[in-house]
């Protein structure tokens, strides 16, 4: 693929489209606007044509890559999915928290019920943390 990477810190946040259309190619890798377009299914009431335009302003952006060497164009994602959380839940914490780690997870935990499983994941990560914050 032709390669237009940018500085990824320097890449712009995606917007909520974007983010849906970035999760499809993270969860599935390089797709054609029609695989992408398909993975939407009926839940969402969006055109072929949208979903073409806004991979293409991704492109743009530096978000995705455009294969143009087949007939149908693959696109890929260039931003990596955990680094672009990472970057968006920081931007989330100082804009909306003022940098406090304890709220947001307090707001977190109380928007939506977390499961047994997920407070035990929860839970196993503060103690690997906390291990490593006594080194």
């Amino acid at each position: 693929m032709a390669s237009n990477r940018k500085n990824l810190n320097s890449s712009p946040q995606p917007t909520g489209a974007e983010l849906e259309i970035l999760r499809v190619l993270w969860d599935r890798g390089a797709s054609t606007v029609r695989e992408v377009h398909e993975s939407f299914g009926p839940k969402k009431d969006v055109g072929y044509t949208t979903t073409l335009k806004l991979l293409q302003r991704m492109s743009e952006k530096g978000l995705v890559e455009r294969d143009q060497s087949q007939r149908s164009h693959v696109y890929q994602a260039v931003l990596k999915e955990e680094p672009t959380q990472r970057r968006m839940v920081a931007d989330l914490l100082a804009k909306a928290f003022a940098g406090s780690t304890p709220s947001l997870v307090m707001q977190a935990l109380s928007a939506k019920k977390a499961s047994k499983a997920e407070l035990a994941e929860i839970r196993k990560l503060l103690d690997e943390m906390e291990k490593g914050a006594g080194k």
